[in-house]
């Protein structure tokens, strides 16, 4: 019979070879990692699927619309507040609309922006003294000399001939002006830059006035005095020829009156020129600092609107949270400031596009509400096809149904209507609710009631209507992602389970392979120890038959 010693060395030599438990771990731990990766990819799916259709989102374009719009009419506003304190007029800094030149004023060119000097009225003062034609031109004769000039009036003269000393009538005088009120009224320079009482006052002052012979003054009439004396009548006669007591003495004291008339002439009239520039730099520098004014308006109310809309944000936030205290409302509210300052680049860059509305009203009036509206649908357009481009070319549409790519692009299509279609409603409610006067109230630096309800109504009605149509449009595409990933859900499954059995089995193969070669092993150590115990056992009948061989003897 073996040795017992045997059989223990013949169980740890099974034991060593055959760890059943370490054999069933093995195998589940495999199992485990793989199932788990594989479920993994099912959970995503389940979550993509959970998240279709999310109408979260749905409401940004009608705010952005909102908020653009909102901020478009704070510069517009400001644009037009600057027009009414402007006296009416748009913006305009340039010289020719502040500082009045004698040539502009001859052409009609009127500096109007001017705040010291009424120059339109000058202008309009200035023209009632001609005739004119049928089509309002300027009817003219020809002069002594041969030149052009206008015809003027009846009564033309008269505010010059009204507080005008006379001359003496015992001696035959008149009281004459040097440089004629006709020549005066003519003047352009003059008109331009010298009021009417300065104009009157000038004629009338002893440098212009001269007393000289009835018959002379009435020979000389509106004529310079270098003109009158210079040039022969229509019989070829110069003054000197007609009259006896015009001597060559008396004839150079004319000229040099004349002289000295003109030089005080023209020092008026330089004097009026300077304060025409003085007076338009005046205006230029207010008019610019009323336009900084407006423009400074606009940036305080869009930053505080921005602030407004951060605190109101965070506000919402903390309203909807279970833990109301004090310190959490602070809390917020400093949030809202970080958040504030943290975006204020961003906001500064907005403040830009309001300052440019406010200068472009100001300078262009209110059209430039419409442009900017038309620019607003134009930029909401613009972006809305470079989405649709965008997505068109993106991985996830190359993947997807053609019926999904469709119904997305269409909700891109459906956002840019939707802005354009806010802006445009917003316009006719504005000119519906103009009709009723309570709406025409003015609310400063924001417009009108009208102006503002139109905004947000506008804003909503059509931010109702984008709603339902991209709602209907997330429904379908929901419907077909769901359909679509419940059947990605069920492939992966199958794939899974396929997989994974097919995994089991291999794995149960080997194992029962292993487990085949060690049941093999321990059999032929069985059968080796059997062998040795019947080689044993003949060893033992050896000996009793020799031992009965020697007894039988």
């Amino acid at each position: 019979m073996a040795n017992e010693n045997d059989f223990y060395e013949l169980q740890d030599d099974l034991t060593d070879q055959m760890d059943l438990d370490d054999l069933e771990a093995k195998l589940y731990s495999d199992l485990d990692s793989e199932l788990d990766e594989d479920f993994s990819k099912l959970e995503l799916l389940k979550d993509q699927q959970a998240k279709i259709g999310n109408p979260d989102a749905l409401g940004d374009v009608i705010k952005n619309v909102i908020w653009q719009q909102f901020q478009n009419q704070i510069g517009v506003q400001a644009g037009e507040d600057f027009i009414t304190e402007n006296r009416g007029m748009t913006l305009d800094l340039r010289n020719s609309a502040h500082i009045q030149t004698a040539e502009n004023f001859a052409n009609g060119n009127i500096a109007t922006h001017n705040t010291e000097i009424d120059y339109q009225k000058r202008y309009d003062d200035w023209q009632a003294n001609f005739q004119k034609d049928e089509n309002g031109n300027i009817i003219t004769h020809k002069t002594r000399s041969g030149k052009q000039e206008a015809t003027l009036v009846k009564g033309a003269r008269d505010p010059f001939d009204k507080n005008r000393p006379s001359g003496a009538s015992e001696k035959g005088t008149d009281m004459d002006h040097t440089v004629s009120a006709g020549e005066i009224i003519r003047d352009a320079e003059a008109n331009a830059h010298l009021s009417k009482d300065e104009q009157i006052d000038f004629a009338n002052s002893d440098s212009n006035l001269n007393e000289i012979d009835s018959s002379l003054n009435r020979s000389k009439g509106d004529k310079s005095m270098g003109e009158w004396l210079d040039n022969p009548n229509s019989n070829g006669q110069k003054p000197r020829e007609i009259f006896d007591n015009l001597t060559e003495e008396k004839e150079q004291e004319l000229r040099k009156k004349d002289k000295e008339a003109r030089e005080e002439y023209e020092k008026r009239k330089k004097e009026g020129e300077k304060r025409s520039k003085e007076t338009g730099k005046k205006s230029q520098k207010e008019e610019a600092f009323r336009i900084g004014k407006s423009a400074a308006k606009a940036v305080v109310m869009q930053l505080l609107a921005d602030f407004v809309k951060e605190v109101v944000s965070k506000l919402v936030k903390w309203f909807k949270s279970k833990n109301k205290k004090f310190s959490t409302l602070i809390d917020s509210i400093k949030e809202a400031i970080h958040s504030f300052i943290g975006n204020l680049k961003t906001k500064l860059i907005n403040v830009g596009s309001t300052v440019v509305t406010t200068i472009g009203t100001a300078i262009f009036g209110p059209i430039i509400n419409t442009l900017k509206r038309i620019w607003m649908f134009l930029k909401q357009g613009w972006r809305s096809l470079k989405q649709a481009i965008n997505y068109l070319r993106s991985p996830e549409a190359k993947e997807a149904p053609f019926e999904i790519v469709m119904l997305q692009v269409g909700k891109i299509i459906i956002g840019a209507l939707t802005a354009g279609g806010a802006i445009v409603l917003g316009e006719v409610i504005e000119k519906g609710l103009m009709h009723i006067p309570v709406f025409n109230i003015q609310i400063p630096l924001l417009g009108s009631l009208a102006n503002i309800l139109g905004i947000f109504l506008g804003a909503v009605v059509a931010g109702i209507v984008g709603a339902i149509a991209l709602n209907l449009i997330d429904k379908a595409i929901a419907k077909k992602q769901k359909l679509e990933l419940q059947t990605q859900v069920a492939r992966q499954t199958d794939v899974v389970i396929k997989g994974q059995t097919v995994k089991t089995l291999e794995k149960l193969e080997a194992a029962y392979e292993t487990v085949g070669k060690i049941t093999e092993k321990t059999a032929e150590s069985i059968r080796n120890s059997v062998q040795k115990e019947r080689d044993s056992l003949n060893d033992v009948d050896d000996v009793l038959n020799e031992i009965d061989a020697i007894i039988g003897k």
